[in-house]
């Protein structure tokens, strides 16, 4: 299916990744539940949809205040992190955005604003064959304020020497669309494929 994009002459594509390019989704939630398991630890899938685009330590903290837990961050983390990278090679592009990346590569250039760590985008990006089409990324760890603060879109339109408002941002969630909106940048909304 063809991604519909707005009207405009955009000088750069910021692509969130798992859900916007990788259909990595449910191997992320997988890879949560099995970690999160261990611990007693509640995470409904609805709640990990929502949560969306956030960085893992802050769902972890966030989820220990909530449940009056005390896992460690960072193990926590790390296990799930982990996980996530056995599950990765049954992810797939998501067809629409893949489309995008394909036709306008070359042309201008590329940047990946996730949530997540720089080691999982690299792996879900270079799972697909296609690392080396991205100039910038700008992963957990790159920013103080995660989405959805515009910080993240924003440092990424300043490394490519791009004006956020030439921007173009492809996202599939709300926190993502959120901070696009934040920046001053157009946004195309990346709808979720089906699970069965």
């Amino acid at each position: 299916m063809m991604l519909p994009l707005p009207t405009g002459e955009f000088q750069a594509y910021l692509f969130d990744c798992d859900g916007t390019i990788v259909d990595s989704m449910p191997q992320h939630y997988t890879a949560w539940r099995q970690t999160l398991d261990e611990w007693g630890c509640a995470f409904p899938e609805e709640l990990f949809y929502a949560w969306a685009g956030r960085p893992t330590a802050d769902i972890v903290a966030e989820l220990n205040e909530q449940q009056g837990l005390n896992m460690p961050v960072e193990t926590v983390v790390a296990d799930r992190e982990a996980r996530f990278q056995q599950l990765l090679p049954s992810a797939t592009g998501i067809p629409g955005v893949l489309h995008h990346i394909d036709d306008a590569h070359g042309r201008i250039p590329f940047a990946v604003v996730s949530g997540s760590t720089r080691d999982a985008v690299t792996a879900s990006l270079d799972a697909l064959g296609i690392l080396d089409r991205f100039d910038v990324l700008v992963c957990a760890g790159d920013y103080a304020r995660p989405k959805p603060d515009p910080e993240p879109f924003l440092r990424a339109a300043e490394l490519l020497g791009v004006p956020p408002g030439s921007c173009l941002v492809f996202e599939d969630a709300d926190l993502g669309i959120e901070a696009a909106t934040a920046a001053g940048m157009a946004a195309v909304r990346v709808p979720q494929p089906r699970q069965g």
